[in-house]
Order: C-alpha cells, then sequence, then structure tokens
C-alpha cells in the first residue's frame, strides 16, 4: 500500500462527494467515526450524515492546496492533512480550511474514516 495514492485517491473521492452530494459521504463512516466540525464533535454514521447534509449550504466548491500523509500504525491506517479552500454558492470571497482524517483499512479491502477534523482557517 502506497500512503501516498490512497490519500491523493480518497481526498479525491471526498470533495468530490462533498461537493456534488453530500449525503453519499455517510458510507465513509462506521458507527465508531468522530466528525469534529468547527470544534462541534459528533459521533456515528447517522449523526455525521446529518452533520453534513444539514450544513447551512446548498453548494460549494473546494479547491485542494496541498495533501500531506503519514502511515499510521501496525494495522494499516493512513492520517491525511489537507489544506485549501472552498467557494460557497453566492459567496464573493473563498474560505480557507484545513481537515485531517484519519483512514483505516477494512476487511473489504477499502478505507473508512475513523476520525475527521474540519476547521476553517481565519486570517
Amino acid at each position: 500500500m502506497d500512503p501516498d495514492a490512497v490519500a491523493r485517491a480518497f481526498v479525491e473521492h471526498y470533495y468530490r462527494t462533498f461537493d456534488t452530494n453530500r449525503a453519499a459521504l455517510g458510507g465513509l463512516y462506521q458507527d465508531n467515526s468522530t466528525l469534529s466540525f468547527e470544534g462541534a464533535k459528533t459521533q456515528g454514521v447517522a449523526a455525521i450524515s446529518e452533520k453534513l447534509t444539514g450544513l447551512p449550504f446548498q453548494q460549494c466548491q473546494h479547491n485542494i492546496s496541498t495533501i500531506d500523509c503519514q502511515p499510521s500504525g501496525p494495522a494499516g491506517g493512513v492520517l491525511v492533512f489537507v489544506s485549501g479552500s472552498l467557494q460557497l454558492s453566492g459567496e464573493q470571497h473563498a474560505l480557507k480550511f484545513s481537515q485531517m482524517f484519519h483512514l483505516i483499512p477494512t476487511a473489504q479491502g477499502s478505507f473508512y474514516m475513523l476520525i475527521d477534523i474540519f476547521r476553517l482557517n481565519y486570517a
């Protein structure tokens, strides 16, 4: 497993799905997954899906600036740190953000997000 390839493929899939069909992101989490979104913690597939689909905007476009990753533990996990900007529909200025994912391999050969931490970066 190449952690860089896993991170790049995951990031592309995650943000493409977030920007086009947030409801489909639920499949990337499991019941032990935790999302920290701007400091508010949510756990479990249903609660995380509700949080993401309930965000107060309908459309956005993520633009990724950097992707950093490291292998995590003997089980083949991957830590992924992303920085970039997101443009909300109807807004003039893009917002800078950082997001960290802890990906854990599944028995089926894919990955799920154990931990997802998102923060806007205010200047």
